[in-house]
């Protein structure tokens, strides 16, 4: 909770308070615009990856079948014999909404997908398409899944921050603005009370001086 002692004294305290009370709105209206831009993202990101995981899970059967064809046909040596030239690699693009940064997709870039030398049997180069549209279908999931996790973190932070401002800072402004503002008219009735009275024990002074020079002989 904030502490009344960062409050300046008097008449500045209010125009502070005032100051704070439109940034923490102006904040605040800012993070629910942000909420309402990333969550149709997230739900355009999870529908995403729930495509990609379905199209993954139906590349990885076809590729486990095609591997269970290359072993029977001929043994796993032929598997051995079957691996890739070179490693794969990933480029990954990304995205930016509301300055959040996230993966908007990622494709497989790959070279020869098996040795030079003779597939051992017919099935291998089915196979390695099998495993490499598997891999493609895979990084993509990965890619979506973690703009998912992104999107949902920093949705999490803007609601921890608009509950902090509507629970805590702006109630906190508004009663210590109320707060100072009776404070404040309270002292200038108080003010009043003292200059009334001021006036009036002059005006009583000089009635009395003149009361007395009116009595002299």
């Amino acid at each position: 909770m904030p502490q009344s002692s960062r409050v300046p004294p008097g008449r500045a305290g209010r125009m502070w308070l005032h100051r704070r009370i439109d940034a923490a709105e102006r904040g605040r209206d800012q993070l629910d615009r942000k909420l309402r831009i990333l969550l149709p993202e997230l739900q355009r990101r999870r529908l995403q990856a729930d495509r990609f995981d379905r199209e993954w899970t139906e590349a990885c059967a076809a590729a486990r079948t095609w591997l269970l064809r290359v072993v029977l046909l001929g043994g796993e040596d032929a598997v051995a014999g079957a691996t890739a030239v070179a490693p794969a690699r990933v480029e990954v693009t990304w995205a930016s909404t509301m300055g959040l940064g996230y993966p908007s997709g990622a494709e497989l870039l790959t070279g020869e997908l098996t040795r030079s030398v003779p597939p051992a049997n017919a099935a291998v180069v089915p196979a390695a398409h099998a495993h490499q549209e598997a891999l493609r279908v895979g990084v993509r999931s990965a890619a979506a899944h973690e703009a998912v996790r992104r999107v949902e973190a920093e949705i999490a932070i803007t609601r921890r921050r608009m509950r902090a401002l509507d629970r805590r800072w702006i109630p906190w402004l508004h009663a210590s603005l109320a707060e100072r503002e009776a404070g404040l008219e309270q002292a200038e009735r108080e003010d009043g009370v003292r200059l009334r009275r001021a006036a009036a024990a002059e005006d009583r002074g000089r009635e009395d001086r003149s009361g007395s020079r009116g009595a002299r002989p």
